[in-house]
């Protein structure tokens, strides 16, 4: 499978990066992604940073996020 056609995949493997949730193939973690973004940096930064990555790669961790972001709300006082 070439690296454009590949399908960006969340993982978690024992022994690899604590058992993180990471983007396959690397040892980038979901949280080093969402950690970036929160700082300021821009997806371009990060795509230059990580040149081996794709803006698909990114996508698929604001999917992973937003799929396992707990809804308990918390009532308002």
């Amino acid at each position: 499978m070439s690296e454009e056609a590949r399908e960006p995949i969340i993982v978690s493997t024992p022994g690899v990066v604590g058992g993180r949730p990471r983007l396959q193939g690397t040892r980038i973690t979901v949280q080093d992604v969402l950690g970036a973004l929160a700082a300021g940096d821009t997806i371009d930064e990060l795509l230059v940073d990580f040149p081996y990555l794709m803006r698909e790669d990114i996508s698929a961790v604001l999917r992973y996020a937003a799929d396992h972001v707990g809804h308990q709300g918390i009532a308002a006082e």
